[in-house]
């Protein structure tokens, strides 16, 4: 029998034999054939168990320990003029390994940023644990930034608009690329610091003036701290992605499915199909398929790719530019479904009964080609009669099919009742030059509500199939509003003479109703708003505690795994489900799920911000312009400093400060959301009609700053002046002290 090696005696061949790793060298270095391969086996696996080893594909290795061909970047030189680097491939737990680089007269120059492929020796030395021989330079990557150019006597400085970045960073006097001063830059790092201890930078493009609403958008990203630069290789990897074949696949490629997305998508990763059901079972049944890009195939677990998306979370999406999740020989070409183009897929058939229930579902690991790629507009003008060149010849044999299976599933949702906001959704068109030509609503055309109800659909059958199978996902999340969010939704309500029932288990239909008797009265806006404010934000979570606003116990999201990470995770949990191939969800991302789940709600979060931030400066913009004119909206909330309101016309914020209401003091009431004035008794609530000037528009801020003129019609009452504020103030403040109170009472003895 032959004698097997201690744990001790693995550990230290591995450690002596760092390129002869894999399970088959070990046992030949010990002569462990045949059976008694598995105790072999179950040492490695014992070793990995404990933290000793891991394992990287057929291999093992120390995790403290670099591989002996590593990616590194290099550092800048030391005061002796030493390079070192730092690992890139380093995952041990302990202090991060030193590393010197032992260059050659042949080796090309290298400087601070550069990424080089390098074979690494370990050495016991005092101020270094490894030596590097240059293998090849893989690039440079240096850092960037954003920040406004402040021209000197010998180049300048640029000092960044991040937040979080007050370093400034000098440029010298042929590195400016003709910057003028005030002007906003975009550079990168350019060697290593000097004396001063200041980075220095080169300029790479001129962005103009910061004020200027082409530099929106970028400011927003790097605000926020948004990554909007793929590392080298993660590009790399991309590069080398080939279109998969149909090996392992269902071939779906003759069936009809059509891509529906607006005229300016940046990318097509959803495609549907619809029949009538030939069950005879079904009667009046609609068969519909949904076909998703297969991203998994191409990002698989633990690679460069992955890691990247995984950090982004999401895609971002901003009036002038998109900074995507997956490079764009991914989102734009192999995970993109142009039409005439084989692409890999995920699809799943739905059926569905004549009333818009479904009554069955699988999934399919398919190669699609689309048949057409189609705009919103023209399919429902299509639709409605006005058919082009394009949509013509799939009127009757597609168009139509799909329309009548959404006819079915709209009986199901007004049976279902999820929650149904009426809140336009603002569109900011630009020219091509970056300026804001017009600020419009987006239209809700049935075309729209179609690809939803089918996307709604095919992600709960994606949740469904999961918790079936019993494999573990991320689920979308949206649960019930909190009490008192509930309780300032009811008192807005009753304040509008409507009524928001108690004592009940609160249901969409609840809501819905409410929202249904304040439609087309003067409150309508209001309780939309209202109601959208009591919501609690929806998240990404590995347990199940359904989503309140879709009125669905089971929701995951499915739908767009080129621009959302938690689709990715969904999609290899349905790979692994279904034992399609080793590109599914793995043990270790099982294991962080919660942490993944967290990460990736907050990351979309951060682009809901910094979305939000860019459509204010250009809204700033757009308005700078119309300094001084008149205009109306509505009082969308109200805090101590003042009163914000939401104009018309652009559904522009604006800040009404409360300095600028006359001299009279106001009083801030939290708890009912009212400014009230001191002499006047003039009240200032949210929802009612006002008329207001702009005083003062800032883009680089996004600030609106207004002047208000009349509310509900009426002129503003003046105050008495600054000689009654003190005793005025004093009685306000008692007086309102003791109506709280009063109110808190009432409710404790409601509530017994």
């Amino acid at each position: 029998m032959t004698r097997i090696p201690t744990k001790q005696e693995v550990l230290d061949w591995i450690s002596a034999n760092p390129t002869l790793t894999s399970k088959r060298d070990i046992a030949k270095a010990f002569g462990i054939k045949g059976a008694d391969r598995i105790d072999l086996k179950r040492i490695l696996k014992e070793l990995e168990a404990e933290g000793h080893l891991e394992k990287r594909k057929r291999s093992y290795r120390d995790p403290d320990r670099l591989p002996p061909v590593s990616v590194l970047q290099v550092k800048a030189p030391n005061a002796d003029g030493d390079l070192f680097a730092r690992p890139l491939e380093w995952h041990g737990e302990g202090i991060e390994p030193i590393i010197l680089l032992i260059t050659r007269a042949s080796d090309p120059a290298l400087g601070e940023g550069d990424r080089i492929l390098a074979r690494l020796i370990v050495v016991h030395e005092e101020d270094h644990n490894y030596e590097a021989r240059l293998i090849r330079r893989i690039g440079t990557n240096p850092r960037k930034v954003v920040g406004i150019f402040r021209k000197g006597a010998e180049g300048g400085r640029i000092v960044p608009i991040d937040k979080a970045g007050s370093t400034e960073w000098l440029v010298a006097d042929g590195a400016v690329l003709g910057a003028k001063d005030g002007e906003l830059v975009e550079a990168e790092q350019a060697g290593p610091k000097n004396r001063m201890g200041l980075p220095r930078a080169r300029i790479v493009e001129r962005l103009g003036d910061p004020t200027e609403p082409k530099a929106v958008s970028l400011i927003a990203i790097h605000q926020h701290g948004i990554p909007d630069d793929f590392p080298d290789n993660v590009i790399e990897e991309a590069d080398k992605s080939k279109p998969v074949g149909l090996k392992g696949r269902e071939d779906l490629r003759d069936m009809p499915l059509l891509t529906i997305d607006p005229a300016d998508a940046r990318d097509h990763d959803d495609a549907c199909y619809a029949h009538a059901d030939d069950d005879p079972k079904n009667k009046g049944g609609h068969v519909i398929w949904v076909a998703i890009a297969d991203v998994a195939a191409y990002v698989q677990p633990g690679t460069a790719l992955d890691r990247e998306a995984r950090k982004r979370g999401n895609s971002s999406y901003f009036p002038d530019r998109v900074v995507p999740m997956l490079p764009d020989r991914l989102s734009g070409d192999l995970c993109s479904l142009h039409e005439g183009v084989p692409r890999a897929c995920i699809a799943v058939r739905m059926q569905i009964d004549a009333e818009g229930n479904k009554i069955g579902h699988r999934f399919a690991r398919g190669l699609m080609r689309s048949a057409a790629s189609l705009n919103y507009s023209e399919v429902q003008e299509a639709i409605d009669g006005n058919p082009n060149d394009r949509t013509e010849p799939l009127l009757e044999t597609v168009l139509k099919p799909l329309y009548a299976a959404y006819d079915a599933l709209k009986k199901a949702r007004a049976e279902r009742q999820p929650l149904e906001l009426d809140l336009p959704e603002r569109k900011i068109v630009l020219s091509d030059a970056g300026e804001v030509t017009s600020v419009a609503f987006r239209d809700r055309l049935d075309a729209h509500k179609l690809i939803e109800e089918f996307m709604i659909l095919a992600n709960v059958a994606a949740a469904e199939t999961l918790i079936a199978k019993r494999r573990p996902l991320l689920f979308r999340v949206h649960e019930e509003p909190a009490p008192e969010k509930l309780e300032s939704l009811r008192e807005t309500a009753q304040a509008a003479g409507l009524n928001l029932a108690k004592g009940q288990v609160l249901q969409t239909r609840h809501l819905n109703a409410l929202l249904n008797a304040a439609a087309g009265t003067e409150d309508a806006e209001l309780i939309n708003l209202t109601t959208l404010r009591s919501m609690a934000q929806a998240y990404y979570s590995p347990e199940n505690f359904g989503h309140f606003g879709l009125a669905l116990r089971n929701y995951a999201h499915f739908t767009s795994p080129i621009r959302r990470y938690a689709d990715l995770i969904v999609h290899r949990a349905l790979i692994t489900a279904h034992g399609w191939g080793k590109d599914g969800l793995t043990e270790e991302e099982i294991a962080r799920l919660e942490e993944t789940a967290t990460h990736i709600s907050d990351t979309e979060r951060r682009s809901m911000m910094a979305e939000r931030d860019t459509t204010d400066r250009y809204l700033a913009a757009y308005l700078s312009e119309r300094v001084g004119n008149e205009f109306t909206g509505r009082i969308s909330g109200i805090a101590r400093f003042g009163a914000f309101v939401k104009m018309d016309e652009t559904g522009a914020d604006g800040l009404v400060p409360v300095r600028s209401l006359g001299r009279e003091f106001f009083h801030f009431d939290r708890e009912a959301g009212t400014l009230m004035g001191s002499d006047t008794g003039l009240i200032i609530a949210i929802g009612q009609r006002v008329t207001v000037r702009l005083t003062e528009a800032t883009p680089v801020t996004g600030g609106l700053e207004l002047e208000l003129l009349s509310i509900d019609d009426q002129a503003l009452p003046r105050g008495r002046g600054p000689t009654k504020r003190g005793s005025r103030r004093k009685a306000v403040s008692t007086k309102r002290k003791k109506d709280k109170i009063k109110r808190k009472v009432e409710r404790k003895r409601r509530q017994r």
